[in-house]
């Protein structure tokens, strides 16, 4: 990776941290898994080529908090989410997890049409044994079924109903970190505002 897009990666992640980390009202958002935010390098093969918060974001005393600093390699779930959906839509680059509740779904649901967003979900109970049973391998599975639920699109927000030790989670994806931060807490200050 040469220099200048290292500096250009690591730059938009720390202003889109800063972001994050600013915005109150993200942080009844972040779930038990905690949130993690990446950015993948162009072309991006493997989980060394993504961007992410090393130990992801938790919550300190009411606001957003990253609990180490951004690195490569630092994510693996959320790292393979956006490397699987590159496959399909490779300006696709950035992502950021957050909370799942039947209140969210339903406010995520029409605000995703007002903003003329695909939204989607990923029924994991129909996820087939064998990827339960092998760390990792259900990525791709997961990618399809966000994919085929949206009509073939790749949706900007999908989520994911729970499953046997899986908590339910939404995501938010983008072309960059900085995008990805300021919609996720526009989301979060808009739902917050209306409940």
């Amino acid at each position: 990776m040469k220099l200048e897009d290292a500096i250009e990666m690591h730059g938009k992640m720390a202003i889109a941290l800063d972001i994050v980390e600013q915005c109150t009202a993200f942080a009844p958002l972040i779930p038990e898994v905690r949130t993690n935010l990446v950015y993948a390098q162009p072309h991006a093969q493997t989980t060394d080529d993504v961007l992410a918060i090393d130990g992801r974001i938790t919550v300190v005393n009411g606001l957003p908090k990253a609990a180490g600093k951004p690195h490569f390699g630092a994510s693996s779930h959320m790292a393979r989410l956006v490397l699987e959906l590159a496959k399909t839509d490779p300006s696709i680059r950035a992502g950021v997890n957050f909370a799942c509740n039947p209140s969210l779904v339903k406010w995520l649901t029409a605000y995703c049409a007002t903003q003329g967003w695909i939204f989607s979900v990923i029924d994991r109970s129909a996820e087939p044994e064998e990827m339960k049973e092998t760390e990792g391998a259900s990525m791709p599975w997961k990618v399809k079924e966000a994919i085929k639920a949206a009509g073939g699109r790749v949706p900007k927000v999908f989520y994911e109903t729970g499953a046997i030790g899986k908590e339910p989670v939404s995501v938010l994806v983008g072309k960059d970190p900085i995008e990805v931060a300021e919609e996720i807490c526009e989301i979060a200050r808009r739902y917050n505002a209306g409940r």
